[in-house]
């Protein structure tokens, strides 16, 4: 049985801060199961994905921020097959102004109901009514041009100055009556709209959840009812590697739990085993270089009770080695790359040294097979392998942010993986998956400048639903 929490206590978030990757909306059936949303913002057939850009300038505007949406196509994505939003496009509320940081967190789901893809953005920096930092999140609505327009959703009372409001963002249908949620934390506490969505009202119901001070949420259907949970990890003072707190809809009433032995900030869901129940991947970049664990999910969704599995670099078949601040699992994100019916995850380590490069950064694919995930078979990727755009340098944090996206429609999750410290401006790297798994073939690398972003735009610290990072990988 799982462990009902009774008065969670307010969370106390210190040290470095860093966010996990989510992977967006659910899709059909057959890409749910394995890990793989669905994220079609103009309603085309092909998947899309969207990248923050929080640090970009914006007519002269330092880190106003924006989102890079790279539209898909049977042959994958393109840089010149994009669209760039901000707070100054049209339709979009707010103003561009320095320091704003739109584009903070970011996630995908169909919010009102017509078909097409929504998209909810966070800007960490909006100040309000002379408050620094309060904080905002926008729906960029979806449509047959793609996206376009923008709602602001209704804040909370309790913000104030450095409330942060929007550090992390999830989106599901958490109370099981058809329509995508939304999910978001901050430094002040923890907020949920509920759908359905209207392009005027924004959210039909909101509420203040009793979480407190968070900076990061994902969320996923472990225990297979149709539900999203949303989980939320707390790291504390007493315990760096954190525990995971989760809410689910059990007979019309939010229920709280906690995996108590759960490490980790970084998540993700999906498959891995193949028995019908979603799986939590957990990374926790903290614990000696860096780990992953997977938690199996079940009728009655993760038990606490249970030995999860845990890889790192040492473990067999993982490429590499454990060293302190590799990060292996600041970033996770879980899909079926070689589709083969289980979800395979990739795992950043964006403080891998390559050669000479400190913190060039490297990303691992693990994959999914009856046993869940484990290091046969696993690939790595760094900027020096063949076939890969770019090179190996200090300071380039490729895998800072990962995600397993189907963008060419072959049933096959590719990878992407931010690149932010590229060239001082970021990029994001594109490439493509097989049956026999990822490949550096036909690899794309989109730099900030390609997708015509000015200044040190921060291009690949969010792609898709990942969050922004704070610390030494973080701006």
């Amino acid at each position: 049985m799982r462990r009902a929490c009774r008065g969670v206590a307010r969370g106390t978030l210190s040290g470095l801060l860093v966010c996990g990757v989510l992977v967006g909306a659910a899709g059909p059936a057959s890409a749910r199961a394995a890990g793989t949303p669905v994220v079609d913002f103009d309603g085309d057939g092909w998947a899309d994905v969207v990248i923050g850009a929080d640090q970009a300038t914006v007519g002269g505007h330092e880190a106003a921020g924006a989102v890079v949406v790279l539209y898909g196509a049977p042959g994958g994505v393109t840089a010149t097959r994009r669209a760039v939003l901000h707070q100054g496009s049209p339709g979009v509320p707010g103003a561009v102004e320095e320091l704003d940081t739109f584009g903070s967190a970011l996630t995908s789901a169909d919010l009102d109901g017509d078909g097409y893809t929504d998209l909810a953005v966070s800007s960490l920096g909006e100040d309000i009514a002379g408050a620094l930092d309060v904080g905002g999140v926008t729906v960029l609505w979806g449509g047959p041009a793609g996206l376009s327009g923008g709602t602001a959703l209704w804040q909370s009372p309790w913000l104030g100055e450095l409330a942060m409001l929007g550090a992390g963002l999830a989106s599901g249908d958490f109370d099981g009556d058809g329509w995508q949620d939304v999910t978001v934390t901050g430094w002040h506490g923890t907020h949920t709209y509920y759908g359905p969505f209207d392009r005027v009202a924004g959210a039909a119901t909101n509420v203040d959840e009793p979480f407190g001070s968070q900076w990061t949420t994902f969320a996923g259907d472990l225990d297979g009812d149709g539900d999203g949970e949303r989980y939320y990890p707390y790291t504390t003072e007493e315990d760096r590697a954190g525990t995971i707190v989760y809410q689910d809809w059990e007979d019309g009433d939010d229920v709280r739990y906690t995996l108590d032995a759960a490490d980790g900030d970084a998540g993700a869901v999906g498959d891995v085993d193949g028995d019908g129940y979603d799986d939590l991947v957990l990374g926790d970049y903290l614990t000696d270089g860096g780990r992953i664990s997977v938690w199996r999910g079940g009728p009655d969704g993760p038990d606490p009770d249970q030995t999860p599995t845990v890889i790192d670099q040492d473990s067999p078949g993982v490429p590499g080695g454990t060293e302190d601040y590799d990060g292996f699992g600041l970033s996770v994100a879980v899909g079926d790359v070689n589709g083969d019916g289980y979800a395979d995850a990739a795992v950043g380590t964006p403080g891998e040294d390559v050669g000479r490069a400190r913190d060039a950064g490297m990303v691992t694919v693990l994959y999914g097979s009856p046993s869940g995930l484990s290091g046969q078979g696993a690939q790595a990727f760094t900027q020096d392998v063949a076939g890969l755009p770019g090179a190996a340098e200090s300071s380039d944090s490729f895998g800072l942010s990962v995600s397993l996206r189907d963008v060419t429609g072959d049933g096959r999750a590719d990878l992407l993986a931010g690149v932010p410290g590229e060239n001082g401006y970021g990029a994001v790297a594109w490439l493509r998956a097989t049956a026999s798994g990822v490949t550096t073939g036909g690899s794309l690398l989109i730099s900030a400048r390609d997708a015509g972003l000015a200044g040190n735009s921060g291009l690949g610290y969010a792609v898709d639903s990942g969050q922004v990072r704070t610390g030494p990988y973080g701006g």
